[in-house]
């Protein structure tokens, strides 16, 4: 088991529990010896409620489980940060996360959610939106699609037209993304060759 001080922290830990691709906080609960062994055992976040003064798994009775991806202890060996793989919304309120009122998502949550929202589509009606109606014309009219803006792109940084070339990197990132999640892949997949590199 991880090396913590109990006797320091009066036998109860404080976890943050982070989204493990969007890095999103998504709560914070308190664990003691016994919900530590059980989160390491079952790989699902199990906390010390300290209302019901007992284990509580979290998604014990939604279903809303937090997978267990990894976890680190701080430097002083008194708090922990578990990164997890959620299955539903976190808070039990409905929403991804119990810290849900920031006024200024941070940019890759915003990605991520967009992205979630693209493979969705997929299945979708293309009358009802743009995104549908690509996917419903293939992956040749999707990599067409990819192709233009990518040109565009560079005819705008080219001229130096800040905003324009802005404009054309949106469009690019959105419809290399629709492209991603045509073949079945994701920016996870792109970011792991990226580290994979540079690790080289």
């Amino acid at each position: 088991m991880l090396e913590i001080n109990w006797q320091k922290i009066n036998n109860l830990l404080p976890v943050i529990v982070q989204h493990a691709t969007t890095c999103e906080v998504l709560m914070l609960g308190y664990m003691n010896p016994e919900a530590l062994e059980k989160t390491l055992a079952e790989k699902k976040v199990t906390f010390f409620s300290r209302t019901k003064n007992r284990l509580w798994t979290k998604g014990e009775t939604s279903g809303n489980f937090l997978h267990v991806v990894d976890m680190s202890l701080d430097c002083d060996q008194d708090a922990l940060l578990i990164l997890a793989d959620p299955v539903g919304p976190t808070c039990h309120t409905g929403t991804e996360s119990c810290f849900s009122q920031l006024q200024n998502e941070p940019n890759w949550i915003f990605f991520s959610k967009l992205e979630k929202l693209l493979k969705a589509r997929k299945g979708a009606d293309p009358e009802t939106s743009y995104t549908a109606q690509l996917y419903a014309r293939g992956t040749k009219r999707i990599a067409q699609k990819v192709g233009e803006e990518g040109v565009e792109t560079a005819l705008a940084a080219t001229v130096k037209d800040r905003n324009e070339t802005i404009c054309e990197a949106a469009d690019l990132a959105y419809h290399l993304t629709v492209l991603l999640q045509d073949a079945d892949l994701s920016w996870a997949d792109v970011i792991g060759k990226l580290k994979e590199r540079h690790a080289k």
